[in-house]
């Protein structure tokens, strides 16, 4: 194993690895390595083949949050909607492809805290760190109240909508269980089959039901309000990001990140874009959101019946980047996170208990959710997925943004970033707002049904 003092002549002066055999994981050194020396550990998190990984982004990225594009599509038309999700998808490639270059340039990066350290020390440590706790809590919320909306659906209100979300609560929890993400691995295959098993049924029923008049607006002329919101469901489609750097960390080869997120992106891109246009041309300008509204009572419960791996998993994964952050966190630098001891063990059951617990509370306790919800992914995803890619190429890049008409040109692209974020996330807290002020709230903990 190389020495410190060894590894760090073979870094530039902004302290970023010019040597990239270093960067392969047989090669990282141990200060290097989130983990650690794994070498002896029993357990060990380095274990992910590249393809493994990319199943885990798509599972965490691609849920039933892709049947509320055709609504979007109903809002803006036809050429902008597509224009719009292709476009925003070739952003949120580049700046997935930003974030692994500032990891393999800061090969000890396991969060958005990490990152934050790096560019601004503790303070920067502690606002993105607790910001990517925050926003991944809210996730693992929102995937609680989806299965309870999905089980009243399927139910048909059973039972006290409470009582589903403390199964949903307890589902999660267990399924959280594993401390790599490797096992987890497995469980995102059946992620991904469920959600195109149910995109598939919604859209063939759809197309034989025809429940629209057969009638595509080319363009339309929405409100600012009905666009801007319709825009923000193409965003946060593609609002995965603040999950990259754990993902990347336990890769056994992380400079083959690329490939992975090529796989995520062309995946996601080409699933929003086909779902869209299908199930718009045949549902119609009144399309539901989520789409499966639109299918029928017994359609609908097949659909989401099959479709209950994805609102399981897709959360959970979310969930495991939230309990490893803290583990890692309290954990680094020693051997506690290879053992399997009753304190290591212990110590991420509690973790992942605590947190699923939180996300149940906030997912009951909250009147207007999913305004809520879209207040906070305003507010977050709008820079993880897009603004701080800008941040980080900057940072990287410092010093050298006139070098040559590349440079400048890049240097002009990351600028655009980061106002996109910027701008996402002024004009979302607008409108946010805006939908939390006009809406009436409903009950806390209430054993409602909520599938109406």
């Amino acid at each position: 194993m190389q020495s410190y003092a060894t590894h760090a002549e073979m870094k530039d002066a902004t302290g970023r690895n010019t040597d990239p055999e270093k960067r392969d994981s047989e090669f990282v050194p141990d200060y290097e390595n989130p983990f650690g020396n794994e070498e002896t550990g029993e357990v060990k998190y380095r274990t992910l083949e590249w393809w493994q990984c990319g199943m885990i982004m798509i599972a965490e990225t691609i849920s039933l949050g892709i049947l509320s594009l055709p609504s979007a599509m109903a809002t803006l038309g036809l050429v902008p909607c597509i224009i719009l999700i292709i476009g925003l998808g070739l952003v949120a490639t580049y700046t997935g492809y930003v974030l692994g270059q500032f990891k393999l340039a800061y090969p000890h990066i396991h969060s958005m805290a990490d990152a934050g350290e790096v560019m601004l020390g503790r303070f920067g440590r502690e606002v993105l760190g607790a910001a990517q706790l925050l926003f991944l809590i809210f996730i693992m919320g929102s995937h609680i109240l989806t299965f309870i909306v999905m089980m009243n659906t399927l139910t048909e209100h059973g039972t006290c909508s409470i009582v589903f979300g403390v199964v949903g609560l307890v589902i999660s929890f267990v399924c959280c269980l594993p401390r790599t993400l490797r096992k987890v691995s497995w469980m995102s295959i059946s992620s991904f089959a469920s959600i195109v098993a149910a995109v598939l049924i919604t859209m063939i029923a759809i197309g034989v039901q025809r429940p629209g008049s057969g009638h595509v607006d080319v363009t339309t002329s929405p409100a600012f309000y009905e666009a801007f919101l319709a825009v923000t469901n193409i965003v946060f489609a593609y609002a995965g990001h603040v999950a990259f750097f754990g993902f990347i960390s336990e890769m056994k080869v992380p400079t083959e990140y690329p490939r992975t997120l090529y796989m995520l992106q062309g995946t996601n891109t080409t699933m929003y874009t086909v779902t869209a246009i299908v199930i718009y041309r045949y549902g119609g300008a009144d399309v539901a959101s989520p789409a499966l509204g639109s299918t029928g009572p017994l359609l609908s419960k097949i659909a989401y019946g099959i479709a209950i791996p994805t609102i399981v998993i897709a959360g959970v994964i979310n969930g495991h980047v939230a309990c490893k952050y803290i583990y890692v966190r309290l954990f680094r630098g020693t051997d506690l996170m290879h053992q399997r001891s009753v304190r290591s063990i212990g110590t991420w059951v509690v973790i992942g208990l605590v947190l699923w617990t939180i996300a149940w509370i906030i997912a009951e306790a909250i009147p207007v959710f999913n305004d809520l919800l879209s207040l906070i992914t305003a507010l977050f995803a709008s820079w993880f997925t897009y603004g701080m890619s800008g941040i980080f190429w900057l940072f990287l890049n410092k010093g050298r943004y006139t070098e040559s008409k590349r440079k400048v040109f890049l240097t002009g692209v990351n600028l655009i970033i980061f106002a996109i974020g910027a701008c996402l996330c002024g004009l979302g807290l607008y409108v946010s707002g805006k939908s939390i002020h006009d809406n009436p709230s409903s009950a806390s903990f209430s054993c409602a049904d909520n599938s109406e």
